[in-house]
Protein backbone atom coordinates (compact mmCIF):
# COMPACT_ATOMS: atom_id res chain seq x y z
CA UNK A 1 0.00 0.00 0.00
CA UNK A 2 1.13 3.57 -0.98
CA UNK A 3 2.23 5.35 2.06
CA UNK A 4 2.23 9.09 1.65
CA UNK A 5 3.22 11.83 3.69
CA UNK A 6 0.66 14.53 4.69
CA UNK A 7 0.83 18.12 5.70
CA UNK A 8 1.85 18.91 9.25
CA UNK A 9 -0.16 21.64 11.07
CA UNK A 10 1.63 24.75 11.29
CA UNK A 11 3.21 24.79 14.93
CA UNK A 12 0.93 27.32 16.79
CA UNK A 13 -2.35 25.02 15.18
CA UNK A 14 -0.79 22.39 17.63
CA UNK A 15 0.27 24.54 20.04
CA UNK A 16 -3.72 25.46 20.58
CA UNK A 17 -4.76 21.50 19.91
CA UNK A 18 -2.80 21.10 23.16
CA UNK A 19 -4.26 23.99 24.71
CA UNK A 20 -7.50 22.65 23.96
CA UNK A 21 -6.58 18.94 25.12
CA UNK A 22 -5.37 20.57 28.76
CA UNK A 23 -9.35 22.36 28.52
CA UNK A 24 -11.50 19.23 27.22
CA UNK A 25 -9.86 16.08 28.21
CA UNK A 26 -7.87 18.12 31.61
CA UNK A 27 -11.04 20.03 32.98
CA UNK A 28 -14.31 19.55 31.26
CA UNK A 29 -14.37 15.57 30.95
CA UNK A 30 -13.83 13.01 34.01
CA UNK A 31 -12.67 10.79 31.73
CA UNK A 32 -11.79 9.74 27.98
CA UNK A 33 -12.13 5.66 26.96
CA UNK A 34 -10.90 5.66 23.61
CA UNK A 35 -11.36 1.77 22.43
CA UNK A 36 -10.35 0.32 19.07
CA UNK A 37 -6.85 2.37 18.18
CA UNK A 38 -5.84 -0.37 16.37
CA UNK A 39 -8.24 -0.43 14.00
CA UNK A 40 -7.19 2.94 12.76
CA UNK A 41 -4.93 3.24 9.48
CA UNK A 42 -1.54 4.23 9.25
CA UNK A 43 -1.41 8.53 9.19
CA UNK A 44 -0.26 9.24 5.44
CA UNK A 45 -3.09 6.21 4.27
CA UNK A 46 -6.40 7.71 2.63
CA UNK A 47 -9.08 7.43 5.41
CA UNK A 48 -12.22 9.21 5.85
CA UNK A 49 -13.39 8.44 9.15
CA UNK A 50 -17.66 8.22 9.65
CA UNK A 51 -19.48 8.43 12.80
CA UNK A 52 -22.61 9.19 14.76
CA UNK A 53 -23.51 12.79 15.84
CA UNK A 54 -25.35 13.93 19.18
CA UNK A 55 -22.77 16.57 20.92
CA UNK A 56 -22.01 18.82 18.50
CA UNK A 57 -18.68 20.42 18.90
CA UNK A 58 -17.51 17.85 21.05
CA UNK A 59 -18.11 14.67 18.84
CA UNK A 60 -14.97 15.91 16.36
CA UNK A 61 -13.37 17.75 18.93
CA UNK A 62 -12.41 14.67 21.14
CA UNK A 63 -11.48 12.95 17.86
CA UNK A 64 -9.64 15.32 16.81
CA UNK A 65 -7.52 15.25 20.29
CA UNK A 66 -7.02 12.24 20.55
CA UNK A 67 -5.95 11.67 16.80
CA UNK A 68 -2.78 13.69 17.50
CA UNK A 69 -0.61 11.77 15.03
CA UNK A 70 -2.00 13.09 11.77
CA UNK A 71 -3.93 16.15 9.96
CA UNK A 72 -7.74 15.76 10.51
CA UNK A 73 -10.16 17.45 8.33
CA UNK A 74 -13.73 17.84 9.46
CA UNK A 75 -16.88 19.08 7.58
CA UNK A 76 -18.79 21.15 9.78
CA UNK A 77 -22.10 23.91 9.45
CA UNK A 78 -21.02 26.54 6.88
CA UNK A 79 -22.90 29.53 9.06
CA UNK A 80 -19.52 29.24 11.47
CA UNK A 81 -17.33 30.42 8.29
CA UNK A 82 -19.25 33.17 7.08
CA UNK A 83 -16.77 36.16 9.16
CA UNK A 84 -13.61 35.87 7.26
CA UNK A 85 -11.37 35.86 10.60
CA UNK A 86 -13.18 32.60 11.71
CA UNK A 87 -13.34 31.48 7.92
CA UNK A 88 -9.28 31.64 7.71
CA UNK A 89 -8.93 30.11 11.46
CA UNK A 90 -11.29 27.18 11.31
CA UNK A 91 -9.72 26.30 7.62
CA UNK A 92 -6.47 26.61 9.17
CA UNK A 93 -7.69 23.92 11.92
CA UNK A 94 -8.48 21.15 9.14
CA UNK A 95 -12.92 22.38 8.52
CA UNK A 96 -14.30 22.79 5.81
CA UNK A 97 -17.83 24.38 5.30
CA UNK A 98 -20.78 22.05 4.13
CA UNK A 99 -24.16 24.13 3.17
CA UNK A 100 -26.87 22.29 3.73
CA UNK A 101 -30.62 22.53 1.30
CA UNK A 102 -32.95 24.18 4.77
CA UNK A 103 -30.20 26.65 6.60
CA UNK A 104 -28.36 28.09 3.55
CA UNK A 105 -30.77 27.42 0.37
CA UNK A 106 -30.29 25.94 -2.77
CA UNK A 107 -27.73 28.63 -4.25
CA UNK A 108 -25.60 28.04 -1.56
CA UNK A 109 -25.64 24.46 -1.51
CA UNK A 110 -24.03 24.24 -5.27
CA UNK A 111 -20.34 25.43 -3.33
CA UNK A 112 -20.34 22.28 -1.56
CA UNK A 113 -18.49 21.00 -4.73
CA UNK A 114 -15.74 23.28 -3.60
CA UNK A 115 -15.61 21.57 -0.15
CA UNK A 116 -15.97 18.12 -1.86
CA UNK A 117 -12.75 18.94 -3.73
CA UNK A 118 -10.87 20.07 -0.96
CA UNK A 119 -11.64 17.47 1.14
CA UNK A 120 -10.50 14.51 -1.86
CA UNK A 121 -7.27 16.48 -2.12
CA UNK A 122 -6.70 15.73 1.41
CA UNK A 123 -7.66 12.25 0.83
CA UNK A 124 -5.05 12.58 -2.27
CA UNK A 125 -2.46 13.29 0.11
CA UNK A 126 -2.99 11.05 2.51
CA UNK A 127 -4.49 13.01 5.15
CA UNK A 128 -7.84 11.78 7.28
CA UNK A 129 -11.24 13.56 6.79
CA UNK A 130 -13.85 12.94 9.38
CA UNK A 131 -17.56 12.91 8.12
CA UNK A 132 -21.30 13.24 10.27
CA UNK A 133 -23.59 11.28 7.33
CA UNK A 134 -26.55 11.52 9.67
CA UNK A 135 -26.16 15.31 7.90
CA UNK A 136 -27.20 17.18 11.74
CA UNK A 137 -26.77 15.69 14.78
CA UNK A 138 -29.30 13.77 16.73
CA UNK A 139 -31.19 14.89 20.07
CA UNK A 140 -31.57 11.09 21.05
CA UNK A 141 -28.99 8.37 21.71
CA UNK A 142 -30.31 7.33 18.11
CA UNK A 143 -28.86 6.80 14.65
CA UNK A 144 -30.80 8.54 12.16
CA UNK A 145 -30.13 7.47 8.10
CA UNK A 146 -26.69 7.96 6.28
CA UNK A 147 -26.38 10.23 3.22
CA UNK A 148 -24.04 9.24 0.26
CA UNK A 149 -21.48 12.27 0.61
CA UNK A 150 -18.79 10.94 2.18
CA UNK A 151 -18.60 7.66 0.12
CA UNK A 152 -18.47 10.44 -3.03
CA UNK A 153 -15.88 11.79 -1.89
CA UNK A 154 -14.20 9.21 -0.90
CA UNK A 155 -14.25 7.23 -4.32
CA UNK A 156 -13.83 10.82 -6.08
CA UNK A 157 -10.65 11.05 -4.28
CA UNK A 158 -10.18 6.89 -5.30
CA UNK A 159 -10.38 8.30 -8.79
CA UNK A 160 -8.14 11.29 -8.79
CA UNK A 161 -5.63 8.94 -7.93
CA UNK A 162 -6.82 6.67 -10.88
CA UNK A 163 -7.91 3.62 -8.71
CA UNK A 164 -4.40 2.57 -7.72
CA UNK A 165 -4.13 3.56 -4.13
CA UNK A 166 -7.07 2.23 -1.66
CA UNK A 167 -9.27 4.64 0.30
CA UNK A 168 -10.31 3.50 4.06
CA UNK A 169 -14.00 4.00 5.66
CA UNK A 170 -13.39 4.24 9.15
CA UNK A 171 -16.59 3.50 11.19
CA UNK A 172 -16.54 5.20 14.53
CA UNK A 173 -18.93 6.20 17.51
CA UNK A 174 -19.38 8.43 20.05
CA UNK A 175 -21.00 8.09 23.41
CA UNK A 176 -21.53 9.92 26.89
CA UNK A 177 -22.05 8.66 29.91
CA UNK A 178 -24.36 12.59 29.83
CA UNK A 179 -24.41 14.77 27.58
CA UNK A 180 -25.16 18.49 29.29
CA UNK A 181 -22.60 17.86 32.60
CA UNK A 182 -18.83 18.58 33.09
CA UNK A 183 -16.94 16.09 34.54
CA UNK A 184 -18.23 13.00 33.00
CA UNK A 185 -17.07 10.17 31.07
CA UNK A 186 -17.39 9.47 27.44
CA UNK A 187 -16.30 6.70 24.36
CA UNK A 188 -14.50 6.43 21.14
CA UNK A 189 -14.79 3.53 19.77
CA UNK A 190 -13.19 2.59 16.09
CA UNK A 191 -14.46 -0.47 14.56
CA UNK A 192 -13.13 -2.43 11.80
CA UNK A 193 -11.99 -0.03 8.88
CA UNK A 194 -13.58 -0.97 5.04
CA UNK A 195 -11.47 -1.10 2.11
CA UNK A 196 -12.83 0.41 -0.71
CA UNK A 197 -10.61 -1.25 -3.35
CA UNK A 198 -12.70 -3.86 -3.79
CA UNK A 199 -15.72 -1.93 -4.90
CA UNK A 200 -13.80 -0.23 -7.61
CA UNK A 201 -14.54 -1.81 -10.81
CA UNK A 202 -18.17 -2.46 -9.39
CA UNK A 203 -18.23 1.51 -8.39
CA UNK A 204 -17.08 1.96 -11.70
CA UNK A 205 -20.12 0.34 -13.41
CA UNK A 206 -22.75 0.93 -10.85
CA UNK A 207 -21.24 4.15 -8.55
CA UNK A 208 -24.73 4.70 -6.92
CA UNK A 209 -25.49 0.95 -6.60
CA UNK A 210 -22.17 0.28 -5.09
CA UNK A 211 -22.54 3.31 -2.58
CA UNK A 212 -25.72 2.32 -1.33
CA UNK A 213 -24.09 -1.23 -0.45
CA UNK A 214 -20.88 -0.43 0.97
CA UNK A 215 -23.57 2.91 3.07
CA UNK A 216 -25.36 -0.06 4.29
CA UNK A 217 -22.27 -1.99 6.14
CA UNK A 218 -20.99 1.17 7.88
CA UNK A 219 -24.04 2.28 8.89
CA UNK A 220 -24.85 -1.51 10.57
CA UNK A 221 -21.39 -1.54 11.98
CA UNK A 222 -22.48 2.17 13.48
CA UNK A 223 -25.51 1.10 14.79
CA UNK A 224 -24.00 -2.01 16.60
CA UNK A 225 -21.19 -0.18 18.36
CA UNK A 226 -23.44 2.81 19.68
CA UNK A 227 -26.55 2.96 22.00
CA UNK A 228 -29.24 2.93 19.47
CA UNK A 229 -32.68 3.07 21.25
CA UNK A 230 -35.15 2.15 18.33
CA UNK A 231 -38.33 2.66 20.28
CA UNK A 232 -38.78 6.47 19.77
CA UNK A 233 -42.14 6.39 21.19
CA UNK A 234 -40.81 5.31 24.81
CA UNK A 235 -37.59 6.86 24.49
CA UNK A 236 -37.75 8.91 27.80
CA UNK A 237 -38.87 5.70 29.70
CA UNK A 238 -35.89 3.37 28.11
CA UNK A 239 -33.54 6.14 28.66
CA UNK A 240 -34.39 6.19 32.56
CA UNK A 241 -34.76 2.85 33.23
CA UNK A 242 -31.15 2.22 31.69
CA UNK A 243 -29.15 4.90 33.45
CA UNK A 244 -31.60 4.08 37.27
CA UNK A 245 -31.24 1.51 39.15
CA UNK A 246 -32.99 -0.93 37.12
CA UNK A 247 -30.00 -0.43 34.86
CA UNK A 248 -27.33 -0.90 37.24
CA UNK A 249 -29.30 -4.36 38.55
CA UNK A 250 -29.13 -5.51 35.37
CA UNK A 251 -25.35 -4.74 34.60
CA UNK A 252 -24.48 -6.59 37.48
CA UNK A 253 -26.83 -9.81 36.89
CA UNK A 254 -25.45 -9.86 33.60
CA UNK A 255 -21.73 -9.49 34.44
CA UNK A 256 -21.30 -6.33 33.71
CA UNK A 257 -19.70 -3.35 35.40
CA UNK A 258 -21.80 -0.38 35.81
CA UNK A 259 -19.12 1.60 37.08
CA UNK A 260 -17.15 1.47 34.12
CA UNK A 261 -18.37 2.98 31.45
CA UNK A 262 -17.11 1.01 28.00
CA UNK A 263 -18.98 -2.19 30.22
CA UNK A 264 -21.84 0.17 30.96
CA UNK A 265 -22.33 0.41 27.16
CA UNK A 266 -22.77 -3.08 26.53
CA UNK A 267 -24.99 -3.79 29.20
CA UNK A 268 -27.08 -0.96 28.30
CA UNK A 269 -27.48 -2.55 24.30
CA UNK A 270 -27.93 -5.87 26.35
CA UNK A 271 -30.53 -4.05 28.42
CA UNK A 272 -32.37 -1.87 25.80
CA UNK A 273 -32.38 -5.08 23.00
CA UNK A 274 -33.91 -7.06 25.94
CA UNK A 275 -36.85 -4.26 26.29
CA UNK A 276 -37.41 -3.78 22.14
CA UNK A 277 -38.03 -7.82 22.22
CA UNK A 278 -40.11 -7.76 25.46
CA UNK A 279 -42.29 -5.36 23.51
CA UNK A 280 -42.74 -7.56 20.61
CA UNK A 281 -43.64 -10.55 22.80
CA UNK A 282 -46.19 -8.63 25.58
CA UNK A 283 -46.71 -5.17 23.95
CA UNK A 284 -49.88 -4.87 26.71
CA UNK A 285 -47.72 -5.69 29.56
CA UNK A 286 -44.82 -3.06 28.31
CA UNK A 287 -47.17 -0.40 27.76
CA UNK A 288 -48.64 -0.57 31.23
CA UNK A 289 -44.99 -0.80 31.94
CA UNK A 290 -43.51 2.30 30.22
CA UNK A 291 -46.91 4.10 31.64
CA UNK A 292 -46.24 3.45 34.77
CA UNK A 293 -42.53 4.36 34.45
CA UNK A 294 -43.24 7.92 32.93
CA UNK A 295 -45.56 8.56 35.96
CA UNK A 296 -42.52 7.46 37.88
CA UNK A 297 -40.20 10.09 36.18
CA UNK A 298 -42.90 12.77 36.83
CA UNK A 299 -43.37 12.56 40.62
CA UNK A 300 -39.48 12.05 40.59
CA UNK A 301 -38.86 15.40 38.60
CA UNK A 302 -41.70 17.34 40.76
CA UNK A 303 -39.96 16.40 44.06
CA UNK A 304 -36.50 17.35 42.67
CA UNK A 305 -35.09 13.88 43.66
CA UNK A 306 -33.08 11.23 41.84
CA UNK A 307 -33.60 7.66 41.68
CA UNK A 308 -30.27 6.83 43.77
CA UNK A 309 -32.35 8.12 46.50
CA UNK A 310 -34.43 4.98 46.87
CA UNK A 311 -31.46 2.29 46.69
CA UNK A 312 -29.62 4.39 49.27
CA UNK A 313 -32.44 5.07 51.12
CA UNK A 314 -30.80 7.96 53.60
CA UNK A 315 -32.04 8.86 56.95
CA UNK A 316 -31.11 11.95 59.23
CA UNK A 317 -27.86 10.72 60.54
CA UNK A 318 -26.38 10.20 56.72
CA UNK A 319 -28.25 13.88 56.17
CA UNK A 320 -26.23 15.49 58.90
CA UNK A 321 -22.86 13.63 57.86
CA UNK A 322 -23.52 15.15 54.67
CA UNK A 323 -24.37 18.29 55.17
CA UNK A 324 -21.16 18.22 58.28
CA UNK A 325 -18.78 17.51 55.15
CA UNK A 326 -20.09 20.32 53.36
CA UNK A 327 -19.31 22.72 56.44
CA UNK A 328 -16.19 21.08 56.47
CA UNK A 329 -15.03 21.53 53.08
CA UNK A 330 -16.58 24.99 52.81
CA UNK A 331 -13.01 26.96 53.21
CA UNK A 332 -11.75 24.86 50.22
CA UNK A 333 -14.87 25.30 47.70
CA UNK A 334 -14.67 29.24 48.78
CA UNK A 335 -10.58 28.86 47.71
CA UNK A 336 -11.74 27.34 44.66
CA UNK A 337 -14.59 29.06 43.85
CA UNK A 338 -13.04 32.14 43.75
CA UNK A 339 -10.60 31.74 40.66
CA UNK A 340 -12.53 29.53 38.90
CA UNK A 341 -16.21 30.88 39.66
CA UNK A 342 -15.83 32.76 36.11
CA UNK A 343 -16.35 29.39 34.39
CA UNK A 344 -19.35 28.43 35.75
CA UNK A 345 -21.12 31.35 35.79
CA UNK A 346 -20.16 33.21 32.08
CA UNK A 347 -21.36 30.18 29.81
CA UNK A 348 -24.90 30.09 32.11
CA UNK A 349 -25.66 33.51 31.87
CA UNK A 350 -25.56 33.21 27.68
CA UNK A 351 -27.20 29.57 27.73
CA UNK A 352 -30.68 30.67 27.37
CA UNK A 353 -30.49 33.52 25.37
CA UNK A 354 -28.16 32.10 22.91
CA UNK A 355 -28.60 28.04 22.90
CA UNK A 356 -31.99 27.06 21.55
CA UNK A 357 -31.12 23.40 20.99
CA UNK A 358 -29.92 21.75 23.99
CA UNK A 359 -27.69 19.18 22.43
CA UNK A 360 -25.43 22.49 22.00
CA UNK A 361 -24.87 23.20 25.86
CA UNK A 362 -21.68 21.25 26.50
CA UNK A 363 -20.36 22.36 22.98
CA UNK A 364 -21.22 25.81 23.90
CA UNK A 365 -19.45 25.28 27.61
CA UNK A 366 -16.53 24.28 26.27
CA UNK A 367 -15.73 26.90 23.35
CA UNK A 368 -16.66 29.72 26.21
CA UNK A 369 -14.12 28.02 28.60
CA UNK A 370 -11.30 27.48 25.76
CA UNK A 371 -11.92 31.56 24.12
CA UNK A 372 -13.09 33.11 27.49
CA UNK A 373 -12.87 31.93 30.78
CA UNK A 374 -10.26 29.73 31.18
CA UNK A 375 -8.23 32.80 29.59
CA UNK A 376 -9.23 35.02 32.23
CA UNK A 377 -9.17 33.20 35.23
CA UNK A 378 -5.69 31.04 34.26
CA UNK A 379 -3.75 33.00 32.24
CA UNK A 380 -3.60 36.46 33.36
CA UNK A 381 -3.67 35.79 36.74
CA UNK A 382 -0.29 33.47 35.88
CA UNK A 383 1.76 36.38 34.30
CA UNK A 384 0.41 38.30 36.93
CA UNK A 385 1.91 36.09 39.34
CA UNK A 386 4.83 35.24 37.74
CA UNK A 387 5.91 39.14 37.55
CA UNK A 388 5.05 40.16 40.84
CA UNK A 389 5.21 37.01 42.67
CA UNK A 390 7.99 34.90 40.95
CA UNK A 391 8.28 31.67 38.72
CA UNK A 392 7.10 29.01 41.76
CA UNK A 393 3.74 31.16 42.51
CA UNK A 394 2.82 31.17 39.29
CA UNK A 395 3.48 27.72 38.30
CA UNK A 396 1.98 26.72 41.47
CA UNK A 397 -1.16 28.54 40.11
CA UNK A 398 -0.84 26.98 36.82
CA UNK A 399 -1.00 23.64 37.94
CA UNK A 400 -3.56 23.95 41.10
CA UNK A 401 -6.26 25.32 38.59
CA UNK A 402 -7.90 21.92 37.02
CA UNK A 403 -7.73 20.48 40.61
CA UNK A 404 -9.37 24.01 41.78
CA UNK A 405 -12.16 23.98 38.94
CA UNK A 406 -12.56 20.30 39.78
CA UNK A 407 -12.92 20.38 43.48
CA UNK A 408 -15.74 23.56 43.03
CA UNK A 409 -17.64 21.44 40.65
CA UNK A 410 -17.53 18.14 42.89
CA UNK A 411 -18.77 20.59 46.14
CA UNK A 412 -21.73 21.89 44.13
CA UNK A 413 -22.72 18.25 43.07
CA UNK A 414 -22.45 17.07 46.51
CA UNK A 415 -24.63 20.50 47.76
CA UNK A 416 -27.70 19.25 44.71
CA UNK A 417 -27.60 15.73 46.16
CA UNK A 418 -27.39 17.29 50.17
CA UNK A 419 -30.93 19.32 49.18
CA UNK A 420 -32.29 16.16 47.07
CA UNK A 421 -31.90 14.19 50.11
CA UNK A 422 -33.35 16.81 52.02
CA UNK A 423 -36.61 16.72 49.46
CA UNK A 424 -36.67 13.33 50.11
CA UNK A 425 -36.72 12.97 53.68
CA UNK A 426 -38.79 16.10 54.33
CA UNK A 427 -42.19 15.88 56.10
CA UNK A 428 -44.54 16.68 53.69
CA UNK A 429 -43.12 14.88 50.59
CA UNK A 430 -43.51 11.37 52.66
CA UNK A 431 -46.65 10.20 51.25
CA UNK A 432 -45.45 11.07 47.74
CA UNK A 433 -41.98 9.39 48.16
CA UNK A 434 -43.62 5.63 50.14
CA UNK A 435 -46.08 6.00 46.42
CA UNK A 436 -43.30 6.55 44.10
CA UNK A 437 -41.03 3.79 45.94
CA UNK A 438 -44.44 0.75 45.72
CA UNK A 439 -44.68 2.79 41.86
CA UNK A 440 -40.82 1.55 41.17
CA UNK A 441 -40.80 -1.68 42.92
CA UNK A 442 -43.54 -2.63 41.14
CA UNK A 443 -41.94 -1.54 37.29
CA UNK A 444 -39.05 -3.37 38.46
CA UNK A 445 -40.61 -6.81 39.52
CA UNK A 446 -42.56 -7.32 36.08
CA UNK A 447 -39.57 -6.23 34.62
CA UNK A 448 -37.99 -9.05 35.93
CA UNK A 449 -40.48 -11.10 35.14
CA UNK A 450 -40.86 -10.75 31.36
CA UNK A 451 -37.33 -10.12 30.75
CA UNK A 452 -36.21 -13.25 32.69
Amino acid sequence: MNIKRPREHPILIKAFRKYLQYVNSGMYFKKEHVIGLENIPMNGIPTVVVSNHQNCLNDPLCVCLKLTDRRMNFLARANVFEKPIFNKALRAMGLLPAYRMGYEGLSHVRKNSETIDDAGKALVDGETVMLYPEGGHQDKRWLGSFKLGYLRIAFDAAEKMGFKDDVMILPSCNHYSNYFHARTEMIIKFGKPISLKPFYDRYKEEPRATMMEINSIVHKEIKEMMLHIEDIEHYEQIDWLRECGYGKKYAYEHGFNSNYLPSRLLSDQSLVNALQEATDEHPEEMEAIYNDTAELIKGIKELNIRDWLFIKNPGVGSVLLRLLGLIVLLPLFIASIIPTGILFIVPELFLKKMIKDEMFISSFRVAVSALITVPLCLFIPVVLLWIFAGFWWAFGYFMAFPLMFILAWNYMRLSMKFRGSCNFLAKKNREKVNALRKLRTSIFNRLDKILK
